[in-house]
């Protein structure tokens, strides 16, 4: 039975994880358990030159070129510790994705589509890293600049197995993992492989299914039958594609997190069933872990948080949509998108600081 040609992200991640990225994780794989069993001490620098190799044979010359010079330009910026410079700088890199001229220069690098997108998806995930470690960097005294190097940067920034799509992980939970030297053995890790794989192709096969059998996608393409549906039809519809993004996510998010659990890293964690979910604020906390965390620590809370002002709290939360708005795209619908989220998270927060209210509780 043919399957649903609709979901251009599922089936981007599927034929380059067959054909490439599959194998490169292997070869990632070797190279960690390896030096965790040889050369613990230099774990960090041979996962990095690894990873430096796999960009290179995945984007070539030129696209590994650009992720390394967003990397020193980040670099370069940090140096000045000012984390508002900081976040400029990132958002100009970001920015230069959307140049018309920059992306028909790229195109040509490249003799597909798919080669070019995977450049794009690439460098856009790269700028949260570099983000991360420049902000990191700026926190951080004199005395803990050696745990901050520019060494330390690339090794971070080409860890392969979150190199292309996430998760993502914070520089200082990555930075602390890495140094962290635990002991080795090579029976257990080869059982949490293998129940691993089980579960992904588990994941995988139910995905698999439900985008051969359920034309979700297929459907939300065509206004025709959406317009013939009832209320309860698109219900169903709504909540079937927020299950299979659900599915799809444990497939992509799952295998770097097997990856990172065998080089002895502890991962995001993976995305919560979105059908126990009856909350926004839930929901943007345990979907995606790892953006999460990145949002609150380096947004959300230096622009003031839950502990400024009413008017302060709106204020962080919608710039911290606004980022997740913008570095997704910035296309209008992204935007629409981004304020009903915004949306629903202040209308749910501000019904529980009026049901908090001790008269509202007598009366309840």
């Amino acid at each position: 039975m043919p399957q649903d040609p609709m979901d251009f992200e599922w089936s981007y991640w599927i034929e380059w994880g067959r054909e490439r990225i599959l194998w490169l994780l292997a070869g990632h794989l070797l190279v960690s358990q390896a030096s965790r069993l040889l050369v613990e001490k230099y774990k960090p620098w041979c996962l990095m030159v690894y990873g430096m190799a796999a960009c290179w044979l995945l984007l070539g010359i030129k696209g590994f070129a650009v992720i390394l010079l967003h990397a020193t330009i980040s670099f370069a910026v940090a140096q000045f510790q000012l984390s508002l410079l900081t976040w400029l700088c990132s958002l100009i890199l970001l920015s230069t994705l959307r140049i018309p001229a920059v992306e028909e220069a790229k195109r040509k690098w490249y003799d597909t589509e798919n080669e070019y997108y995977l450049l794009l998806f690439t460098v856009s995930v790269r700028c949260l890293f570099c983000t991360s470690f420049s902000l990191e960097y700026c926190w951080h005294g004199p005395a803990q600049k050696s745990s901050h190097s520019f060494l330390w940067m690339l090794a971070y920034v080409f860890y392969y197995p979150m190199f292309h799509n996430g998760p993502l992980m914070n520089f200082d939970e990555f930075s602390k993992q890495m140094r962290r030297q635990e002991a080795f053995s090579l029976k257990t890790n080869l059982s949490i492989l293998i129940m691993g794989i089980i579960r992904i192709l588990f994941w995988w096969c139910l995905a698999e299914l439900m985008i051969h059998l359920m034309y979700i996608h297929a459907l939300y393409s065509s206004a025709p039958p959406l317009e013939a549906a009832s209320y309860w039809a698109l219900g169903g519809l709504a909540l079937a594609q927020v299950l299979f993004f659900y599915v799809k996510y444990l497939v992509l998010y799952g295998v770097p997190a097997l990856v990172l659990q065998m080089d002895g890293l502890k991962p995001p964690a993976l995305p919560c069933c979105v059908s126990l979910m009856h909350s926004f604020t839930k929901m943007w906390r345990s979907f995606d872990v790892g953006l999460h965390r990145f949002l609150v620590r380096y947004i959300y809370i230096p622009m003031g948080g839950s502990q400024s002002s009413l008017l302060g709290t709106l204020f962080s939360t919608a710039l911290t949509f606004a980022f997740v708005s913008y570095w997704h795209g910035g296309q209008s619908y992204l935007w629409y998108w981004g304020a009903l989220n915004w949306l629903g998270v202040i209308v749910e927060n501000g019904v529980k600081r009026i049901l908090s209210i001790s008269l509202i509780q007598d009366l309840i």
